[in-house]
């Protein structure tokens, strides 16, 4: 029973771990979306949605009936005269008491304020403007996951290429030294593909730290841990055919549906109401209020706290009537001024609607002309294949000279990067666009 007992712990264990280590493995989307719920930068935006939810609330309850309690307490230390050798019923007793006490409640309730009237509206703009930069924050995250989890890939599968290079390099290397021991080539031949094979080393190196570099920075827009370990499921061939979308460069886009063009329309609805709060400070405050107190006096403070201790109630009631008369002009400066700010957040508008047209434009030609450039690079990187395969076989056949093989090397392995590059620029060109044109999906 012991052993079977730790069989099955270990067995838990097991299945324990194999379920963590499957939510480490990430495809793109998987990514994303994985990064929209745990980035702490994206949980930071969420949060300030609150902030603004509270301070609307805040604002709102400034109108509502507010009910404050207090309790007044004095001691004559020194009185005009001894107390002690009044009469019991002398109003001297009452107006110079040895002790004090007053607690009180007061409800006061605001009928009339033109400044809290624009201040509901603006709570309306005001939380608007927290979502769309939460929105905004959105957008950024998952343009930065694109991109970092495509530089991932591209060290990635750049590492790859490099060693299967390295391995074929190694192996012509030491057919052409067995060769140059025989006498039948130069000494330059194996310098050539030694000075190939250094450098081809080196990169690799500094390819593993780009990736281990890359890979961090994926971790930490994820939400991940330094220490953690993740793995990418895609690959950028698999991805290249799901981010070449002709319908997303056709298709009108709205520049209203803009990020950028929402929080300037925003800015004008903020201004415009600013503007109306400095004329509404023209107009007179209404508050009406209510008050109710106790008054007590006497020779002790412990008598306060017997029942035989006598109370004065009052209550009494009114309103507050306060009209801004003149402010030596100070009030029509704030008014031409808070204009002035929207007359220029107007115009903001309509330049920021002006450069989204251009910018739409732009990344749409840059979309276009990566997916040309992709085309362009994989047609090159055939020929370079070809190119270098041929003149493999005629060096070993002794028709070409190791200079023309390295050459024809090199231009391989600049074609296998720039291939890479190409699938990369295609994906980030798409992820850019899509969040110009704030789609989600």
């Amino acid at each position: 029973m012991k052993y079977q007992l730790i069989l099955i712990f270990s067995l838990l264990l097991s299945i324990s771990g194999f379920g963590q280590e499957t939510k480490q493995r990430f495809s793109l989307q998987e990514a994303i979306d994985h990064a929209l719920e745990h980035n702490r930068t994206i949980k930071n935006a969420y949060s300030n949605i609150q902030i603004a939810k509270q301070t609307v609330r805040e604002t709102t309850a400034q109108g509502l009936p507010q009910v404050n309690g207090a309790i007044d307490y004095t001691t004559n230390i020194k009185t005009p005269f001894d107390t002690a050798n009044l009469d019991p019923d002398s109003p001297f007793l009452f107006l110079y008491p040895k002790h004090n006490m007053s607690p009180s409640v007061s409800l006061s309730q605001l009928i009339f304020d033109g400044g809290y009237i624009v201040g509901l509206q603006a709570n309306k703009v005001f939380l608007s403007i927290s979502q769309l930069a939460k929105d905004q924050t959105l957008n950024n995250v998952e343009t930065m996951v694109v991109s970092a989890y495509n530089n991932a890939l591209f060290t990635q599968e750049s590492v790859i290429i490099m060693k299967n290079n390295i391995f074929v390099l190694t192996n012509n290397l030491n057919e052409t030294a067995e060769i140059y021991k025989n006498g039948l080539v130069e000494e330059e031949d194996v310098e050539q593909l030694q000075l190939t094979l250094s450098n081809l080393e080196l990169n690799l190196k500094n390819m593993e730290t780009l990736h281990t570099i890359s890979m961090g920075y994926l971790k930490f827009l994820l939400g991940i841990d330094s220490d953690g370990t993740i793995k990418l499921t895609d690959s950028l061939d698999s991805l290249i055919m799901e981010n070449i979308s002709l319908e997303l460069i056709n298709t009108t886009h709205s520049v209203s549906n803009n990020l950028n063009y929402k929080m300037a329309d925003n800015d004008v609805l903020s201004k415009k109401l600013e503007y109306k709060l400095e004329r509404s400070k023209q107009l007179p405050t209404l508050t009406g209020f209510i008050n109710s107190s106790y008054l007590g006096y006497s020779d002790h403070f412990s008598n306060y706290f017997k029942k035989e201790q006598e109370w004065l109630f009052t209550t009494t009631g009114g309103v507050s009537l306060k009209v801004p008369i003149f402010s030596s002009f100070q009030g029509r400066a704030r008014r031409q001024k808070s204009k002035i700010e929207w007359d220029i957040a107007n115009t903001n508008l309509k330049e920021t609607e002006e450069k989204l047209k251009l910018d739409f434009k732009t990344a749409k030609n840059e979309y276009v002309l990566a997916i040309d450039t992709y085309g362009n690079k994989q047609k090159n990187l055939k020929l370079a294949e070809k190119i270098e395969n041929k003149n493999t076989i005629k060096y070993k056949e002794g028709l070409v000279s190791s200079f023309d093989l390295r050459q024809a090397q090199m231009q391989l392995y600049t074609s296998q990067q720039e291939y890479l590059q190409a699938i990369i620029d295609v994906i980030n060109k798409k992820s850019e666009l899509k969040n110009l044109l704030n789609i989600k999906k």
